[in-house]
């Protein structure tokens, strides 16, 4: 059952769309501004968003922009206006697919599968056995990492962390999205736990002023995919 998060400041346009949507078996969950659906992507782990770029706090190409800073998940637009320029705008900034209202819910729908079938192609494709960032290599076989040929001793913990970070490379990984994967979802309150573990890593792999993992101040943490080399 896919999860559907649909974000719309129109509670009539929100009750219709829950309403087609759960027929045809999805979960749907709802927010009616950008920053509600931010967090609700980054807590809740949709499959899908539906997003209108009208909202009442944040623009919704902002919402795609912050949306992608951290999460893959599909997101089809819709919007009131269709000019081809509004377009171009949202799919530069991540967006997957655009609807303009008013719509049907047929072709809705047919999106929706589109985007879904897309994610699913991706998800398909096999996970590296390797990554490596600068002069750091990760063995995900293996769950060794080297920094400039030299083995990093960490605990499976320390391991997972980071891992984590290097598959997202680039990306905002927010607290609750590390916590959830390493801990398990009951753990996403405990930013106390990820604050050490990042703490220590930065010492093992000699990263005191923290430019290969990143804080992003309130958020989470960034792991560097350019990384300064260091002597």
């Amino acid at each position: 059952m896919p999860k559907v998060l649909v974000v719309d400041d129109d509670p009539s346009l929100l009750k219709a769309l829950r309403i087609g949507l759960t027929a045809r078996g999805d979960e749907v969950l709802t927010a009616h501004s950008g920053t509600e659906a931010v967090n609700q992507v980054a807590l809740a782990g949709p499959d899908l968003v539906i997003l209108d770029l009208g909202l009442p706090d944040v623009d919704g190409l902002e919402v795609c922009r912050r949306i992608r800073a951290f999460s893959d998940v599909p997101i089809v637009v819709l919007s009131a206006y269709g000019d081809e320029r509004r377009q171009v705008e949202a799919l530069d900034s991540g967006a997957d697919d655009f609807v303009t209202k008013p719509f049907g819910m047929a072709e809705l729908e047919a999106r929706i599968r589109t985007a879904l079938r897309h994610r699913k192609s991706d998800a398909d494709e096999p996970s590296p056995a390797s990554i490596t960032i600068g002069s750091l290599d990760l063995d995900l076989v293996h769950h060794e990492a080297h920094v400039r040929g030299g083995t990093v001793d960490l605990t499976a913990k320390e391991f997972d962390v980071l891992s984590f970070l290097a598959r997202h490379s680039g990306k905002t990984c927010t607290h609750q999205m590390i916590l959830a994967a390493v801990w398990g979802t009951g753990y996403g309150r405990e930013a106390s736990y990820l604050h050490a573990y990042v703490h220590r890593l930065r010492q093992k792999l000699d990263d005191g002023s923290g430019t290969l993992i990143r804080t992003i101040p309130g958020v989470g943490y960034s792991l560097n995919p350019d990384p300064v080399p260091t002597a």
